[in-house]
């Protein structure tokens, strides 16, 4: 799985900016990199110590000038993978990074594939797949919350959980196995009430765990909330009354939103995909007829729905129409335009949609916004209290490890209430714990450990 050379990469964005930097990482990373750098002071990169930095030049063989750059040197066993690292802070352009990084490639090192750099570092032990599957969700992460959850992961706190369990099913499974395969020690077997409090309380704690994967999965990666109603009832002066900003084009003309406009806000930590679609009716225009289509595409995917009516001019048809469409989906009802006379039935509303919440609002004078975020933030995490602990399972490569692990445990109790042998409780035990150190990469295949990296950026 791991073969002791040199690799390299741009380790930035792609594109101009104030510094570009080249990562180089492995056995000879120091020595390539000083076959290229000139050193102002004239002194050699094998002779400086651990974390220092040089300023100087990036040279070709014709010891012409590519790049005026700093150097930092990082000496293993403490740095990011554990090998001799290189970084080399160049210039923001891709021309002076692609010439340095082809200098290195012709040197001997070689072209680092995506993700490896952190692959090393779990390969190399500074840290567990749990905690390199966090690295990329700290790139991701959409709001402060989602920013917390994933550095919770990367210091270690939902490896330390599994850990728990983990130690708590090799504990038992050892028991179980020595009673097995040492009967004449007469090491003493537990009593049916002790081995069925053990097995549920590590199942507790399994479950525990499992049932914070909702609210991990929304935090990470949001939930797609589709603003829907018919035509000029207020749902492009909603999407910029929730940006705070004017993003949809507003008219009084009928129509105008044609196309699918989406951006992501923060309510609550929670990253929102609002999408404002094109007011739905019937019409013989082509282009508004697409928008029209698409709208539905999105009402039947979304996971929220944000159905907006007009106070001013009451419940139309069409309302109605879209009333009933929304009636197996989570939503919330918004009386819009109150800041002009009111027409509109609240009754009705409730007797078609018994138990959707209604919010008043008037979007272009950005009233009833603030109360709108409080019902969306209260809707998806069912009213309850924000619990301050950030270890969640974010990750569905986790959640599907601890449903067949807890699934295990579920057998467990069914091979003990049948009383059949130890030999068949822990066959189950071992697959709970396989399952289990899935999450870590204690017990993985290198295939799967290979699928994993290949969704990280090149250069991380």
């Amino acid at each position: 799985m791991y073969v002791k050379d040199t690799i390299a990469a741009i380790s930035t964005a792609i594109g101009e900016g104030g510094i570009g930097i080249i990562r180089v990482s492995g056995p000879e990373a120091i020595e390539i990199v000083n076959k290229i750098f000139r050193s102002i002071r004239g002194k050699s990169l094998l002779e400086v110590d651990s974390y220092t930095a040089h300023y100087g030049h990036i040279v070709d063989s014709t010891e012409e000038i590519i790049d005026e750059v700093i150097t930092l040197v990082m000496k293993s066993p403490k740095t990011y993978t554990t090998e001799d690292i290189v970084e080399i802070n160049c210039h923001g352009g891709m021309v002076p990074l692609r010439k340095v990084l082809d200098l290195i490639l012709k040197e001997g090192a070689r072209l680092a594939d995506p993700g490896e750099f952190t692959k090393r570092a779990f390969l190399n032990g500074r840290i567990d797949l749990a905690q390199a599957e966090a690295i990329i969700d700290l790139i991701r992460s959409q709001t402060e919350t989602g920013l917390r959850v994933a550095m919770n992961q990367l210091e270690g706190g939902l490896s330390q959980k599994v850990g728990e369990i983990r130690q708590d099913l090799i504990k038992l499974l050892a028991h179980l196995e020595a009673t097995i395969d040492f009967p004449e020690d007469e090491i003493e077997d537990f009593n049916s009430d002790e081995l069925s409090d053990r097995i549920d309380g590590i199942a507790k704690k399994v479950e525990k765990l499992l049932r914070t994967s909702q609210k991990g999965k929304i935090l990470k990666e949001g939930i797609e909330t589709a603003i829907i109603g018919r035509p000029n009832v207020g749902k492009s002066s909603l999407l910029n009354a929730l940006l705070r900003e004017k993003r949809a084009i507003v008219t009084e003309i009928p129509g105008t939103t044609r196309d699918i406009i989406e951006e992501v806000i923060n309510i609550d930590g929670i990253p929102v995909k609002i999408i404002d679609t094109a007011g739905i009716r019937d019409t013989e225009d082509i282009v508004e007829k697409i928008g029209v289509e698409r709208s539905e595409e999105f009402l039947n995917r979304a996971d929220l729905v944000l159905l907006v009516l007009d106070a001013h001019q009451g419940i139309t048809a069409e309302d109605r129409k879209l009333m009933g469409s929304i009636k197996e989906k989570d939503a919330v009802i918004i009386a819009n335009k109150l800041d002009l006379d009111s027409k509109l039935d609240f009754t009705e509303i409730e007797e078609i949609l018994t138990d959707k919440p209604i919010v008043k609002t008037a979007a272009v004078e950005n009233q009833g916004i603030d109360e709108l975020e409080d019902v969306i933030s209260n809707l998806v995490f069912s009213g309850e209290v924000k619990n301050e602990d950030q270890t969640l399972i974010t990750n569905m490569r986790h959640k599907n490890a601890l449903d067949r692990a807890y699934q295990m445990l579920l057998d467990v109790k069914k091979t003990f209430e049948l009383d059949l042998p130890n030999d068949f409780i822990t066959i189950d035990l071992r697959a709970a714990l396989e399952a289990v150190g899935e999450i870590t990469g204690d017990t993985i295949g290198e295939d799967i450990i290979d699928q994993i990296f290949a969704d990280f950026c090149l250069g991380k």
